[in-house]
């Protein structure tokens, strides 16, 4: 019997449990507003988790109550509390136009299909206050008022501006003198390249043409012929022979050359000697030989693999490597004003736009 006691009490304090847990709550942000302001009303319930809430809901310039029009709402905001409980809050966007003190009604919610209310709330709607004693006060709108100018706010953009056309002048004096110091063009010159035994040859077939061989004039001859042999030699073995005498030319090719090839070659420079000095008279076949031994000698001794091309390197003094670097420092300070200018102009432009805008 007391257990079925026990059993009915709790049926009974169960639903008043489960009520208790549901509370709702409705504040204003402001109790009095001026025609035509707004108020913010919200209404926050706090539930089990899970239970099934049911705002009221208002259609735009819907009434809440006479003359107090709902002019939004906004979504359901929750909130996780203790207990497995949470929040729900809404807020409702009110106004009005008449001046009154107005009664807000309970808000009524359902959770679980079950109605609560919150409390009431008040909302005082205050009209503009108007000097009834003074209509010769009441001014009609003012027209759109200009900004007056302050030398405070232009001050940069004037000092900048200034300062980019000094920056434009020194750039227009740099790229003249940019101009005026004609740029120093360095080219690397390939040149076809003749070398020793082609010359000396070319020299020899001259000297058949003139007809120098059966000429009286035999000193004119040898000299012609040992001047070819000589540079031939200079150019071909690398040591001074225009400078030396024959028999130093001699010793100097003893040390490399074919000893049969140097005997021929030292009795043409004998030769040479005693016509040139000795005034010693040699015969047409003689001078024929000894043609025919220095073509042998050159024939004999001639490089053959050797390239045919030379890269010339141009040299530059002191005054075109100044005038070079000097190109440079000017062609770098005209990029680095370029670039200020430009920022300064995008600036100087922003900031104007802000203070006319």
């Amino acid at each position: 019997m007391q257990k079925k006691i026990i059993a009915i009490l709790l049926l009974i304090l169960l639903p008043l449990s489960v009520s208790a847990q549901v509370t709702v709550e409705s504040k204003i942000d402001s109790i009095e507003i001026l025609i035509g302001e707004q108020a913010h009303m919200t209404v926050d319930v706090t539930m089990k988790k899970g239970q099934k809430l049911e705002f009221p809901e208002f259609k735009p310039t819907e009434m809440i109550t006479p003359s107090v029009e709902v002019l939004e709402q906004s979504n359901a905001d929750t909130a996780s509390l203790d207990n497995d409980m949470i929040k729900v809050s809404k807020q409702y966007t009110l106004t009005s136009f008449d001046e009154k003190l107005y009664y807000l009604p309970p808000v009524k919610v359902k959770v679980d299909g079950k109605e609560y209310t919150s409390k009431n709330l008040a909302l005082k709607v205050l009209d503009m206050p108007v000097d009834t004693l003074h209509p010769n006060q009441f001014f009609p709108p003012k027209d759109v008022q200009t900004n007056p100018f302050m030398w405070s706010e232009w001050n940069p953009v004037f000092w900048l501006s200034i300062l980019m056309l000094l920056l434009m002048i020194l750039a227009f004096y740099l790229r003249q003198r940019l101009f005026d110091n004609k740029p120093i063009i360095a080219k690397v010159r390939i040149v076809k390249k003749v070398l020793p035994h082609q010359r000396a040859m070319k020299e020899i077939e001259q000297i058949k043409a003139d007809k120098m061989v059966t000429s009286e004039d035999q000193k004119a001859y040898y000299t012609k012929l040992t001047d070819t042999l000589r540079k031939y030699i200079e150019e071909r073995f690398g040591f001074n022979a225009m400078e030396m005498t024959s028999s130093e030319i001699i010793m100097k090719l003893q040390e490399t050359g074919d000893r049969k090839m140097i005997d021929e070659l030292k009795e043409l420079f004998t030769t040479a000697d005693l016509v040139k000095f000795a005034k010693y008279s040699t015969l047409i076949n003689e001078n024929d030989s000894n043609l025919v031994n220095a073509i042998e000698f050159i024939n004999t001794t001639k490089q053959e693999n050797v390239p045919t091309e030379e890269r010339i390197e141009p040299t530059l003094t002191e005054h075109d490597k100044r005038s070079m670097r000097s190109r440079i420092f000017i062609k770098c300070m005209l990029v680095v004003i370029f670039v200020t200018c430009l920022f300064i102009l995008v600036y100087v432009l922003y900031q104007c736009f802000q203070l006319l805008g």
